[in-house]
């Protein structure tokens, strides 16, 4: 007898009977910039992305809705910037007034809401800085847990579903819980950037949050992706403290931790394919060296297969059209 394994390969109708990991609208999550001002800015390293004022950032977000995409991600770009970034936890900030017109108007809306102040912050760090008695300049990380936690309060009071604390300051997440259940707050869910790599992929997403560091980097306080065991000890940290979803950043280049988090963890498992991996493939495909559907649809299906229950993508909106 003679095996033949592509007997179950013959038709499209068999392969699609057949497929073992399936990518869905209600995988996506789609994220969205909104900053002051009216009209929309196009991100020339990110083609078919935008800054949104307010009103052009509804507009998409009806379309989104309207086209089966369950849950948004908003960052914030603020009218003004200082050295602790106050705006991030400003009533009147763009992110706080978005959440509040999205929930009286599409209410079934998942809002989820970055809690950092990269972008708030006039040194592009992504908490307060203190410098040492010999003149090293770093992040603090203790006080920033605390503007952390006045952020995500804020975010929950204009009516975020979920905050996602993406600063990478050790004990963030219980900070965070804390504050959201003193306030009142206990039904808000905590996302946490538990596994955030620095990446050389986050260069187009500096461009759009306007949020480059003034000087230095982010590798103090971000992973180091060549020590993938830090992935399972800083998920450990944040499941303890009470996170209530983890995510693993960037997803394309860390399939392998996915995986590894997937089998390590029970709670739901979020990826983020990030924004220069969104360029590579744009940029590719705009020159005629991929076809940019087929391109997508196997990379955030290779994200699901990896174990992720949530992909975050920039072509949430393309992919919403395709699936």
């Amino acid at each position: 007898m003679t095996s033949r394994l592509r007997r179950l390969r013959v038709s499209a109708t068999l392969r699609d009977m057949l497929a073992e990991v399936r990518l869905s609208r209600q995988d996506l999550v789609a994220p969205i910039f909104v900053r002051p001002g009216e009209g929309s800015n196009e991100i020339p390293t990110m083609p078919g992305q935008f800054q949104h004022s307010h009103d052009s950032a509804m507009d998409t977000l009806r379309h989104w809705s309207d086209s089966g995409i369950p849950a948004v991600l908003l960052f914030g770009i603020p009218p003004r910037k200082d050295p602790t970034g106050s705006m991030a936890w400003d009533e009147s900030a763009p992110v706080q007034r978005l959440v509040r017109a999205i929930k009286r108007e599409l209410p079934s809306l998942c809002v989820i809401t970055d809690v950092c102040l990269c972008e708030y912050t006039d040194h592009g760090h992504c908490g307060v800085l203190e410098t040492s008695a010999d003149g090293k300049t770093s992040v603090d990380n203790d006080a920033t847990v605390e503007l952390l936690a006045k952020t995500a309060v804020s975010h929950a009071r204009a009516g975020a579903d979920i905050v996602a604390p993406s600063a990478m300051m050790d004990n963030q997440v219980s900070a965070i819980r804390r504050a959201l259940d003193e306030a009142g707050h206990t039904d808000t869910a905590i996302l946490s950037y538990a596994v955030k790599f620095a990446s050389s992929l986050y260069g187009p997403f500096r461009q759009v949050a306007e949020n480059a560091p003034a000087h230095g980097d982010r590798r103090t306080y971000q992973m180091d992706y060549r020590s993938p065991r830090q992935a399972i000890l800083e998920s450990s940290a944040d499941a303890a403290q009470g996170a209530d979803m983890l995510m693993v950043k960037p997803a394309g280049t860390c399939l392998d931790v996915i995986a590894e988090i997937r089998r390590r963890f029970d709670l739901p498992l979020a990826a983020y394919h990030v924004s220069g991996e969104y360029a590579a493939i744009k940029f590719a495909a705009m020159a005629g060296a991929i076809d940019e559907k087929a391109a997508v649809c196997e990379i955030t299906t290779a994200i699901k297969r990896a174990g992720a229950d949530i992909v975050i993508t920039y072509y949430a909106q393309s992919l919403a059209s395709w699936l």
